[in-house]
C-alpha cells in the first residue's frame, strides 16, 4: 500500500497558523483559509491556549499541531518541522480578507501589506522594525510586521528555524534579503484585531520590541533545534574585568566551527576555539602575572563553557561556584540572575560569551582566595573535569546521576 504522504506533489501548498487563546476567531479564520485554499493543507500551531483554540481550529478542518506555550516564533519552527516540503503560507490566527495574491506572486518572500490601518499604537514598534531591517540588509519595507506571507520552498529552507518570539517577521526578512531572495511586498484588503492604545496594548506592543531588537542580534540554535538570541556578552558589560573573555567566547559563537574539545581544535589549525584556548589564558597571565591564576583562570572558564549544553545548565554550575567561593562580584551574580529566567525558558541562550565569562568571573575570583597547594588543588579539579569532559560529555554523567539530573532539570522545559 502507497504512503499517501509520499504521493503529496512537493508544489502543493501548506498554509500554517500560529495561534494562542484564539477560541472566538480561529474557526472562521480556518474557513476562510479553506475556502480560499481547498488544495491547501491548513495546520495550526498551538502555543499552549489555555482555552479551546484547537477544538475550534479542528471543528473548522485543520490538523492542529499543540506545543508548550513558547510563543510565535518557537510555535512556527516546531511546527514547521512536522509539516511536509513545499511552499508556506503564513498567517495570523485572527485574519480577516483574501490571501491567493500572496501566493500567486512569483516573488521567494511575498509579504501583505495593509491596505488601511486600523487602530494600533503610536508606531514605535514597526518603525524600530523597519529601522532595524534598513539597518541590517538595506531594505526599507512597507509592512515589517506583517505575519502574513508566503514562502517558497527555497526561501522557507533559507529562514527556518525562525527568530524567536515577535521578532520573526523582522528577523525572516533580514535573512531573506542577505541570502538574494526576492522579496516583494503586496497591499492588499485585510483586517485583524488591533491592539488597543491601553495598558494591555502597550504591554504587547513592549514585548514585540523587545523581541525584535533580541532578533536582529547574534543568534544561534540550541540543542533543540530552537533559534535563539546570544545575550551573554552581557556578562563582559557587567563586569568589564571579563569583558575580554566575553568578546573571544562572543567570536566563538559568531564564527566557530563543528570542532568540540581540545583535540579537536588543536588538530583542526587555527580556529575560534584556539583562540578562546589560548587568548583566555593568555588575558589572565597579563592580568594576573602568575602563571598558576592564568591557568586556573582558563580552566574556570573551559568548565562552565562545557556545561552550556542545556538551558540553566551553565548558570546553576556559576551559582553553586559562587556559593562554595563565598565570593563574586555583585554585578555579574545580577546578570546571571537577570538572564537566567529566559534561559531556562528558553527564550535567549548563555552561549560562549556568557559561559566563558561566568567561569572566567569565578577564575579570577578564586585566584583572590587560592594560593599555594589549595590554587594547586583547584587546578587539578578542573583538569580532571576538563579530561572527564573530553572523554565522555559531562551532560551524559549529570543524567546518569539523579541527584545532578534533579537539579540540572529544575525549572527547565519539558
Amino acid at each position: 500500500m502507497n504512503d499517501p504522504a509520499s504521493e503529496r506533489s512537493p508544489d502543493r501548498l501548506t498554509v500554517l497558523v500560529a495561534a494562542r487563546d484564539e477560541e472566538s476567531r480561529i474557526g472562521r479564520t480556518v474557513e476562510g483559509l479553506r475556502a480560499q485554499f481547498p488544495e491547501a493543507t491548513i495546520v495550526v500551531a498551538d502555543d499552549g491556549s489555555r482555552d479551546a483554540t484547537a477544538e475550534r481550529a479542528e471543528e473548522a478542518g485543520a490538523r492542529v499541531i499543540k506545543l508548550p506555550r513558547r510563543g510565535k516564533g518557537q510555535a512556527l519552527t516546531l511546527a514547521e518541522r512536522q509539516l511536509e516540503p513545499g511552499p508556506l503560507l503564513l498567517c495570523d490566527a485572527d485574519l480577516r480578507g483574501d490571501l491567493r495574491q500572496l501566493v500567486e506572486s512569483e516573488a521567494e518572500l511575498t509579504i501583505a501589506a495593509f491596505a488601511a490601518r486600523v487602530g494600533g499604537g503610536l508606531g514605535l514598534a514597526k518603525s524600530a522594525a523597519r529601522s532595524m531591517i534598513r539597518l541590517r540588509c538595506g531594505l526599507a519595507p512597507r509592512e515589517p510586521l506583517s505575519g502574513q506571507r508566503h514562502l517558497t520552498a527555497r526561501a522557507r529552507s533559507t529562514v527556518f528555524p525562525l527568530a524567536m518570539g515577535f521578532g520573526v517577521e523582522t528577523r525572516m526578512t533580514i535573512d531573506a534579503v542577505r541570502a538574494g531572495l526576492e522579496v516583494e511586498e503586496l497591499e492588499l484588503e485585510l483586517e485583524h484585531r488591533a491592539t488597543g492604545r491601553d495598558l494591555r496594548g502597550f504591554a504587547h506592543r513592549g514585548r514585540q520590541l523587545a523581541d525584535l531588537l533580541l532578533a536582529c542580534g547574534p543568534q544561534a540554535v540550541n540543542y533543540r533545534g530552537l533559534r535563539l538570541p546570544l545575550v551573554g556578552a552581557a556578562v563582559g558589560l557587567a563586569v568589564p574585568a571579563v569583558g575580554p573573555v566575553a568578546a573571544i567566547g562572543l567570536a566563538d559563537d559568531l564564527w566557530s566551527g563543528p570542532e568540540r574539545g581540545f583535540r579537536a581544535h588543536l588538530t583542526s589549525g587555527p580556529t575560534t576555539g584556539t583562540l578562546k584556548l589560548v587568548g583566555i589564558p593568555l588575558y589572565a597571565l597579563a592580568k594576573t602575572r602568575s602563571p598558576s591564576a592564568a591557568l586556573l583562570v582558563g580552566l574556570a572558564a573551559n568548565a562552565v563553557n562545557q556545561l552550556d549544553t542545556r538551558p540553566g545548565r551553565a548558570l546553576k554550575a556559576f551559582g553553586l561556584g559562587a556559593l562554595l567561593l563565598g565570593t563574586a562580584p555583585r554585578k555579574a551574580v545580577a546578570a546571571a540572575v537577570l538572564i537566567a529566567p529566559y534561559d531556562l525558558k528558553e527564550m535567549a541562550m548563555l552561549g560562549d560569551a556568557g559561559s566563558n565569562a561566568l567561569g572566567a568571573v569565578l577564575g579570577f575570583s578564586s585566584v583572590e582566595l587560592l594560593t599555594g597547594r589549595s590554587r594547586w588543588g583547584a587546578i587539578g579539579a578542573l583538569s580532571l573535569l576538563t579530561l572527564i569532559g573530553e572523554r565522555r560529555s559531562l551532560g551524559s554523567v549529570i543524567e546518569s546521576t539523579p541527584a545532578l539530573r534533579a537539579l540540572d532539570r529544575l525549572g527547565r522545559q519539558a
